[in-house]
């Protein structure tokens, strides 16, 4: 404390948080987990994958980024029952770090996302009765993916 002064979380007595919030888009890795603590709150964790692309001279190439989410208590039953592997989601929350020791004495830590809100992206079905693939790709938008994104303009995702 230089100066004698208070650290600048405190402000006229009160603790404030520093923001952390987050905004991902991606699609479920594998069906959504749904478990209970013991006292019976419900926790639905699940894996996303969220996609980017990027223009290189032989074209585009693809970096895939890979986050663990979990929701609580009513969220987390109406994600465990609209998710399942390969659905679109959108996911706002907040970042949490675990930290453990390990039986090796070692420390180990990992980030999950806590969601606070979850929009799951509609599911279409091709001519054949198949799910549409809903990855965007700007390559995709030039051959043909048209359909797609007025498909997706025409319904609303289903918000929780």
């Amino acid at each position: 404390m230089a100066g004698g002064r208070a650290p600048p979380e405190h402000f006229q007595g009160v603790i404030m948080n520093n923001l952390n919030s987050i905004l991902i888009e991606g699609n479920l890795v594998r069906e959504p987990l749904l478990r209970s603590t013991p006292k019976g709150t419900p926790i639905c964790t699940f894996r996303l994958a969220s996609n980017r692309f990027l223009k290189q001279d032989s074209g585009w190439g693809k970096e895939v980024s890979y986050f663990d989410v979990e929701a609580w208590s009513r969220l987390a039953d109406a994600c465990h029952s609209l998710g399942r592997k390969g659905r679109g989601v959108r996911v706002v929350g907040r970042l949490k770090e675990d930290r453990w020791n390990g039986a090796d004495g070692k420390a180990h830590s990992r980030i999950t996302i806590v969601a606070e809100h979850v929009e799951f992206r509609p599911e279409f079905k091709d001519e054949g009765g198949k799910a549409a693939e809903e990855e965007a790709c700007p390559a995709a938008n030039e051959q043909g993916g048209a359909d797609l994104a007025r498909a997706e303009r025409e319904l609303e995702p289903v918000t929780f």
